[in-house]
């Protein structure tokens, strides 16, 4: 510090140690509160090349997944999102898909088997990679669809849900299968590097990924928004949204953390059908009374309904389009090579001896 020649009543500081003060006051908070802090919405805790959600749009390798909705496949997202270029590498002489009854058991069964069998990732050479992730979305694919199948993606899953390929029902399936395809690091991506972390499998990591996705908090979320429709259909939306509120009960379809002015994968799916009547009538009404836009948990569930598809479809979709971003996390954190493994906040009963 020196005293200011054109005025004495004010001193002058070095700029290096202004900015060197405003450092050492922005780490001043614990790391462990800093930690915590993040796993809740908060700041990045790790780094990642393949998907990000800025200026309320999202990007897979910085390119606009809207735009890129209007024009590809599952399967080239995938590509994309994996880093890869060029034509698909696959196995064809895929095993029979599990028998279970319905497509969330078959789903979960033939990732497990996978799983259990399947080489550990790490040491793998990139091709050999490349190869395990095309042909393991392609038996979870199966799986959903009850039979081993070419083609297309979305066009393998419109077939066996009676809808037939290459219509705008098997249209509306890729982009929804586009637009879920992976969400930065969401709780089932994040469950998927803990696996791939360890050197796991591909397909352990996906395993991880759809125990994590059935949950209600994240792939389960579907439901809640059915069950809202239901209130909405026995009480009349007006009711069931007034008593929700009064609860201070969420509206579940609507509004989302990372998208304040509303999700644009909603918006892009809903401008391509026209919702069935009761729910069009409860998404103006919740957009009229709340101010909160449709998510894509909304959007999913009334393209659903207006293919009247099987119930389970709406986690099999889910499950289907977001292997492809498990299966990417999962081949990123094994590049990193470093095995995540946080510490635990101890708060139980003082140990002993100590």
């Amino acid at each position: 510090m020196r005293p200011d020649p054109g005025d004495s009543r004010r001193s002058l500081y070095r700029a290096a140690d202004i900015a060197a003060l405003a450092e050492r006051k922005s780490r001043s908070r614990k790391v462990s509160e800093v930690a915590a802090g993040a796993i809740s919405w908060g700041e990045p805790v790790l780094s990642s090349e393949i998907t990000t959600v800025s200026g309320g749009r999202l990007f897979y390798r910085g390119r606009d997944a809207i735009r890129l909705a209007e024009t590809e496949t599952l399967e080239s997202v995938a590509r994309l999102l994996r880093g890869g270029h060029g034509a698909a590498l696959k196995r064809t002489d895929r095993p029979r898909p599990p028998d279970a009854p319905d497509m969330r058991s078959r789903a979960f069964v033939a990732l497990a088997s996978r799983a259990a069998v399947d080489p550990p990732a790490r040491g793998r050479a990139p091709l050999a990679l490349a190869v395990e992730a095309a042909t393991l979305l392609d038996v979870l694919t199966d799986a959903v669809a009850g039979a081993v199948g070419g083609g297309a993606i979305h066009n393998r899953l419109a077939l066996a849900w009676g809808l037939g390929p290459g219509g705008d029902a098997a249209d509306l399936i890729r982009r929804i299968l586009v637009l879920v395809a992976d969400h930065e690091l969401n709780a089932s991506a994040f469950a998927a590097r803990v696996a791939a972390s360890t050197g796991a499998s591909l397909a352990a990591a996906a395993l991880a990924g759809i125990s994590t996705l059935s949950g209600p908090r994240h792939g389960g979320a579907t439901q809640a928004v059915v069950k809202f429709a239901r209130e909405a259909a026995q009480a009349g939306p007006r009711e069931a949204i007034a008593s929700r509120l009064a609860d201070d009960r969420a509206l579940p379809g609507f509004g989302h953390h990372l998208y304040p002015n509303g999700d644009p994968r909603a918006a892009a799916l809903l401008d391509r059908f026209e919702p069935p009547e009761d729910l069009a009538r409860l998404r103006t009404l919740v957009e009229a009374i709340t101010g909160q836009a449709a998510n894509v948990d909304f959007a999913l569930i009334a393209a659903c309904e207006a293919l009247k598809l099987p119930r389970d479809a709406p986690f099999a979709l889910f499950a289907v389009a977001r292997c492809a971003g498990w299966i990417a996390h999962a081949i990123e954190q094994g590049q990193a090579d470093t095995l995540i493994r946080p510490r635990a906040r101890y708060v139980g009963p003082e140990p002993e001896g100590l």
